[in-house]
């Protein structure tokens, strides 16, 4: 990974657009990216709903005031859609038409893998250099320490699991909370360590729920009033592990999916922080020739990571994580 930064503008108009799931930071990161362009005295549009919008020409001129009022709020003012069209050689060549027509010559992207790849695509037709923004809850983009969003999500599933403990104590109860995370554990693991769980269960490491409910009643025997189990929806089911539990130990167990309230809500000052860096960086690179990279944090610091090789990639789970889960949990 190397650092890169803008230099002299060499492009006269670009566009920024949100893409795949939303995430707290989004409107953080477009905002940036469009205060900088019209500081640097290039013109910039915003493409609405994705790349569906881009393929139906959904693409207006922004100014300073159309990113106003917006840093505080959660969700994306561009919009998000999935487009299975866009997946097509045809779809993506009407999308590049469209851009092309407004003069648009650069293009940012701010969305997850999915959002991503489809950016890469769209370069290797050429015609319009490519700059990508990681805007995903999940953490999971190769090469960056963090993803737009990322910590506004964990601090939701920390409160939501804080409430979840009071009536899980109330009761006697094992309390199973299932966060998003459908490839990685980042979510779960980074909450579930946060919030003092007992038990994390992600894709990325074996468990052996036998053990697991003979630990939790034998625990029970000795006082304990509660469980706290956290796992990623791609780790196991929910409302199977519920089940599970449940008919192993014989005490009352609950289930808890948060669900798309992890997406939303007011992002912190770590995503507002980091999400405004990275759309700085993106606007200056894209205005001064910059193509396929993707700008991400390694270490504090922000860095540039190749684009096809972000996609290409699958971010492993800090193996410092486990570890830790492992001591504290």
């Amino acid at each position: 990974m190397e650092d890169l930064s803008g230099g002299i503008s060499v492009l006269n108009a670009i566009a920024v657009m949100t893409s795949g799931g939303d995430s707290p930071g989004m409107n953080a990161a477009a905002r940036a990216v469009v205060r900088t362009a019209l500081y640097e005295g290039v013109k910039v549009f915003g493409i609405q709903n994705g790349y569906k919008g881009m393929l139906n020409d959904e693409i207006i001129e922004l100014q300073r005031r159309s990113v106003s009022d917006l840093i505080q709020r959660g969700g994306t003012f561009l919009g998000t859609a999935r487009c299975k069209e866009f997946k097509t050689e045809e779809g993506r060549r009407k999308g590049l038409d469209n851009l092309q027509k407004h003069g648009i010559e650069g293009l940012v992207i701010i969305g997850g893998d999915g959002s991503l790849t489809g950016g890469s695509l769209l370069s290797k037709m050429g015609g319009i250099p490519i700059v990508g923004l990681p805007g995903t809850i999940d953490n999971d983009v190769w090469g960056t320490d963090y993803t737009i969003g990322c910590d506004t999500a964990a601090n939701t599933a920390v409160e939501a699991i804080n409430k979840l403990r009071d009536t899980a104590s109330a009761h006697k109860r094992i309390m199973v909370v299932e966060v998003m995370g459908h490839t990685s554990g980042w979510l779960a693991m980074v909450s579930g360590i946060a919030s003092g769980a007992e038990y994390i269960i992600v894709p990325e490491v074996k468990y052996n729920i036998d053990e697991m409910c003979e630990e939790i009643v034998e625990s029970y025997k000795k006082g304990r009033r509660y469980t706290i189990i956290v796992v990623a929806e791609g780790a196991c089911s929910g409302v199977g592990l519920k089940n599970v539990v449940q008919e192993k130990t014989g005490i009352d167990t609950r289930v808890s999916i948060l669900g798309h309230i992890q997406r939303g809500g007011s992002p912190t000052v770590e995503d507002r922080m980091k999400a405004s860096q990275l759309g700085e960086r993106a606007a200056l690179a894209i205005i001064s020739g910059v193509s396929n990279v993707v700008f991400g944090f390694d270490e504090g610091k922000v860095v540039s990571i190749n684009l096809f090789d972000s996609v290409n990639n699958k971010k492993p789970l800090d193996p410092e994580l486990v570890r830790l889960a492992s001591v504290l949990v």
